[in-house]
């Protein structure tokens, strides 16, 4: 279990003991982790997600574990949606302290999939465009906006996932590329205009083993081989166990003087 031990009054607490954190797209895999490693470090969790049961079953893991969770379905590509999970949390919380942006659609509405397929960038299709964006840079834009009201006072910590597929411009990657790129802006543009309300904006941009990372792998095994060959560290990160730790210090009062930044979580691969 990740925990780190505090010292006053005499009691051992959690990174997060009693904070409130939001997890869009943590039915499974990064999600999944981060909800996981929050709840353990005393947070209250969102689990948020398109399927019902399965954000159920998360939530019902967390609780089985002694922490405290609520599954909330919910679809980033619908703002009234994502705006609603927040009044949600509210209700039942009483704030939001964190948010991580985590969910990203791939595919179109009418015909999602698990994870990008290549296609040159003369070919891209624009429902896809659409929908990647709207899952994406959009998702994380309202996300950020429906959570701002409840941090402004006492600030917040926001967590944005990006990827070092865009800030590479991997080919045939180009709707996944543009809209993880856009997010880094939002990032660096909330982080400018927030900061002076104590909330902390920044990206982490990870290579960590996932059912997206999998899928992927399927449909570019010689591409996906050669990038993990790059990595100085020899292997594919694990969501809780190398995940978490960045997550929580990101979310944790450890990181009060960070904002803005992109944070490479790739066994380095990628050092920009």
């Amino acid at each position: 279990m990740l925990t780190r031990d505090y010292l006053s009054n005499g009691v051992d607490m959690g990174q997060l003991e009693g904070k409130v954190a939001i997890v869009t797209g943590s039915s499974r895999g990064i999600g999944k982790g981060i909800a996981t490693v929050y709840s353990r470090e005393g947070a209250k969790v969102i689990v948020a997600s398109r399927t019902p049961s399965r954000v159920e079953d998360v939530a019902e893991e967390i609780r089985a574990e002694g922490g405290i969770a609520v599954g909330i379905p919910c679809d980033v590509g619908k703002k009234d949606q994502i705006f609603s999970m927040v009044e949600k949390t509210v209700e039942e919380f009483g704030t939001v302290d964190i948010l991580v942006n985590n969910a990203q659609g791939f595919g179109t509405e009418a015909n999602p999939r698990t994870s990008t397929i290549p296609t040159p960038i003369e070919d891209t299709d624009d429902d896809e465009w659409d929908y990647t964006f709207r899952t994406g840079a959009s998702a994380t834009l309202w996300g950020m906006q429906a959570v701002f009201p409840h941090m402004k006072e006492g600030g917040g910590k926001i967590i944005n996932l990006a990827s070092g597929s865009g800030m590479q411009g991997f080919p045939g990657n180009t709707c996944y590329n543009a809209t993880k790129e856009a997010i880094r802006a939002l990032t660096r543009t909330a982080a400018n205009e927030w900061g002076k309300y104590a909330i902390c904006v920044n990206t982490i941009n990870p290579s960590l083993r996932t059912d997206a990372w999998e899928s992927w792998e399927a449909a570019n095994p010689e591409f996906v081989q050669g990038l993990k060959d790059k990595m100085p560290l020899g292997r594919l990160g694990n969501p809780i166990e190398d995940g978490g730790p960045l997550f929580v210090f990101l979310a944790g009062p450890g990181s009060d003087y960070i904002t803005g930044m992109t944070i490479m979580l790739n066994g380095g691969r990628h050092m920009p």
